[in-house]
């Protein structure tokens, strides 16, 4: 505790000292002291005195980074079944400022995810509007209900830009059991709903729902990112590109859709999402022909965690084998970031993927994603271990991390929050 006369002459509330801070939006690599005062940065330099803060907190060797935000979250508890999370145990508790719910609230929904999800959280969290009117319900039970039907435009593009607080974007999904069952239709309403609200649309690609009895009506999924890539506008996502299922970034014969890199050269962006589908084999493959994502989403819900059914959800997966969302690997936004580095990224490369690339994206640089004086003081803190660690997908293929980051702990608006979710995977030596 610090003296009567320190504390009276203190100007900073708390110092995070000695720290690699890496701000890839200040343009800071290096050493740094952060100072913060009434929940904001006050100062980011080389040896700030112990003696200006009430509590000093000794970072040394550690990493310091602006408030890690996740692009690809499942946070509408309770309303979205299995899918939803605590949003606190995958944000703050994860050592994650910033959560961005993808799909989960619709517009007839959001007003509850308002209430009860984003403004009690600790955590700081958008939406990405779910272009149907379902949103997430447990709908990979019921696709019927995601047909184009299901979309209101006029009502999606009324509730997104009346809460553009917390609405950033537009979610939808582009997938071969959907193509079969009513075509391309609903990925042009979500594309006219993202150009009408003026907000970016984020795609899902890779199977969601088995296909119909009548089986694939003609749709082949390897067509389907060349067809659906034109409707989309500069800034708009396209999400899984490292996904094990049919209509993924990697085609059948094992190659790299060239549509993609073209898409990249006029403005649209790639996130991780990376979900209990994610597969290192073809991550290598991707990462290899030059795909480098833009942002890393965590994509964690209940299913590739563990969340209780409810009462109402259907015991079984009518096709439990190959289950999309199944998964026993455990992993969350930071672990992520290892992968990434372990794929052969650099951590250089990898933080602006969980710092100013998503603020970008979500129109908010101003705000968040930087450890800039007068910002919230949203800081994520981690640890770096050096060795060999096993990091696992669903495919059961592994890699080897020789550097294995991990939350130590984050503050939120100057708030601390240890990183004590009980999701976090453990390090697993090799």
């Amino acid at each position: 505790m610090p003296s009567t006369a320190s504390s009276v002459t203190a100007s900073f509330d708390l110092l995070l000292r000695g720290g690699r801070v890496i701000c890839p939006a200040s343009g800071v690599d290096g050493i740094r002291d952060v100072a913060i005062r009434n929940g904001k940065i006050a100062a980011v330099a080389p040896d700030i005195l112990p003696t200006s803060a009430k509590e000093v907190v000794d970072v040394t060797g550690k990493l310091v980074l602006p408030g890690l935000i996740d692009t690809h979250a499942h946070v509408y508890q309770y309303v979205s079944g299995r899918f939803g999370m605590n949003p606190d145990m995958v944000g703050v508790q994860s050592g994650v400022t910033t959560l961005v719910d993808q799909g989960g609230p619709s517009c007839m929904t959001l007003p509850g995810f308002r209430h009860f999800i984003a403004e009690p959280s600790a955590s700081r969290v958008y939406a990405f509007l779910s272009a149907y009117l379902v949103g997430g319900l447990e709908g990979h039970y019921y696709p019927q209900l995601y047909s184009p039907d299901g979309v209101d435009i006029d009502a999606t593009v009324k509730a997104a830009t009346a809460n553009l607080d917390i609405v950033r974007g537009i979610k939808a999904h582009a997938e071969i059991g959907g193509f079969a069952r009513w075509g391309i239709r609903v990925i042009e309403m979500a594309a006219e709903i993202g150009k009408r609200a003026d907000l970016p649309v984020y795609v899902h690609f890779g199977q969601l729902w088995g296909l119909p009895e009548s089986g694939a009506n003609g749709e082949d999924a390897d067509t389907i990112l060349t067809r659906v890539i034109p409707l989309l506008r500069e800034g708009d996502v396209l999400a899984h590109p490292f996904t094990r299922h049919p209509g993924g970034f990697v085609n059948r014969e094992g190659e790299v859709h060239p549509v993609i890199q073209a898409a990249l050269d006029r403005g649209l962006k790639v996130d991780v999402g990376h979900g209990s589908h994610f597969s290192y084999r073809l991550a290598k493959k991707a990462i290899a022909a030059g795909i480098i994502p833009t942002t890393l989403g965590a994509d964690i819900h209940g299913y590739n965690t563990h969340v209780p059914a409810p009462a109402g959800t259907p015991d079984e997966h009518e096709d439990e084998e190959n289950h999309p969302f199944a998964g026993q690997a455990k992993f969350s936004l930071v672990q992520a970031m290892s992968s990434m580095m372990a794929l052969g990224l650099s951590l250089e490369q990898v933080v602006p993927m969980v710092t100013s690339n998503p603020a970008k994206m979500l129109g908010r640089s101003a705000e968040i994603g930087a450890l800039k004086v007068g910002m919230d003081a949203d800081v994520s803190v981690l640890s770096e271990k050096k060795g060999r660690f096993i990091l696992k997908d669903n495919e059961q293929n592994e890699v080897i991390a020789e550097r294995l980051l991990q939350p130590a702990f984050c503050l939120r608006a100057g708030a601390r929050f240890d990183a004590v979710a009980p999701i976090l995977p453990q390090a697993v030596a090799a």
